[in-house]
C-alpha cells in the first residue's frame, strides 16, 4: 500500500481503498479530470446506458489500480453519478489521485 493517509475522495479500510468519485459518462476520454466537492472526478467514453458506464468505469479502475476486476466493488451510486467504490488491496494508485 504506497499512502497510508486519507483526503475526501479517498479512505484506507485495512488495505482497501473506498474511493468516492462523481462520473461524467459520455466524455472524449477516460481520465481523471480532478476534483468535484469532496469527489474524485472521472470522465469516462462509456454511456450510462444498462449499466454499461458502470461496468466501463470498473474495468478502467482495474487498469489504474492494477487489480483484478473482481476486486472493484460498487457500494454505492448504481443509478447515479455519485458513486463509492471498494478497491480490493490496490497494487498501485493513480499519481493524480494523490496530489489533489
Amino acid at each position: 500500500m504506497p499512502v497510508t493517509g486519507t483526503a475526501n475522495h479517498y479512505r484506507w479500510q485495512g488495505e482497501d481503498l473506498v474511493l468516492h468519485c462523481q462520473l461524467q459518462p459520455r466524455a472524449a476520454r477516460d481520465e481523471i479530470a480532478g476534483l468535484h466537492g469532496d469527489r474524485l472526478k472521472l470522465r469516462i467514453t462509456a454511456p450510462p446506458v444498462d449499466g454499461k458506464a458502470n461496468e466501463h468505469l470498473m474495468k478502467w479502475l482495474s487498469k489504474l489500480f492494477n487489480v483484478p476486476r473482481s476486486d472493484i466493488t460498487l457500494v454505492q451510486g448504481e443509478l447515479g453519478r455519485q458513486k463509492t467504490l471498494l478497491i480490493r488491496a490496490p497494487r498501485q494508485l493513480p499519481p493524480e489521485m494523490l496530489i489533489l
